[in-house]
């Protein structure tokens, strides 16, 4: 069994704003975001981690580096960790993006959805999942930690539990929270989803946007 920690980056002004960052460059923790790594950093302290791998991007390697320097870890990068490929949809404002006839197919038949000039939901899940059952053989009965971002998080989720990709989008995973999968060759388990007990300010009013 290996068991895989899944973090979401922390909070960024294209989060707090409500923009779809996607691969847009210079994307870096704010000041809360930052807050938010550290304090899963802390809760994390105890835990034998033996390697942290991150998405290349800015938001997730900044989560990465805080929570590595705890255990004195490189950060290893995969971009098939990385973000969605969003393609015209980068650096587009949800709320303008939610009145598209296409949000409705990315809210309730994703695995039907491509974005234009981007990528599939299916594309994606087929890299992360293909990234994690690489980490699987190679951290056998061991623990990892693994930074990215909320609808790759999501579709991994989905894919081990069995979950079709056209309801994943009922999952929530919010900045700096924690998903835990066991992974075995045999049997998979979701052991949490979106834990946030290190985050006391999570439910007064922060958003849990894709960014």
């Amino acid at each position: 069994m290996t068991l895989v920690l899944l973090i979401r980056h922390g909070a960024n002004d294209f989060t707090e704003e409500g923009i779809l960052a996607g691969w847009t460059p210079g994307v870096h923790l704010n000041q809360e975001g930052r807050a938010q790594a550290e304090a899963l950093a802390q809760r994390l302290t105890p835990v034998k981690i033996e390697a942290v791998y991150s998405s290349p991007l800015e938001r997730t390697m900044e989560t990465a580096e805080i929570i590595a320097a705890s255990h004195k870890l490189p950060v290893m990068v995969r971009e098939g960790l990385g973000e969605v490929r969003f393609g015209k949809w980068t650096g587009e404002r949800l709320d303008k993006l939610r009145r598209r006839r296409l949000w409705r197919a990315v809210q309730f038949v994703p695995s039907a959805m491509r974005f234009p000039g981007g990528e599939s939901f299916h594309d994606m899940q087929a890299r992360v999942v293909s990234e994690l059952e690489f980490l699987r053989t190679e951290y056998v009965e061991q623990t990892i930690a693994v930074v990215s971002h909320a609808d790759v998080i999501k579709a991994a989720v989905a894919h081990y539990v069995g979950i079709h990709l056209d309801l994943f989008q009922r999952l929530v995973v919010s900045p700096a929270s924690l998903t835990v999968l066991a992974l075995d060759k045999s049997i998979h388990r979701l052991v949490c989803l979106n834990d946030t007990g290190h985050l006391p300010l999570l439910f007064e009013g922060k958003k849990n946007e894709p960014a």
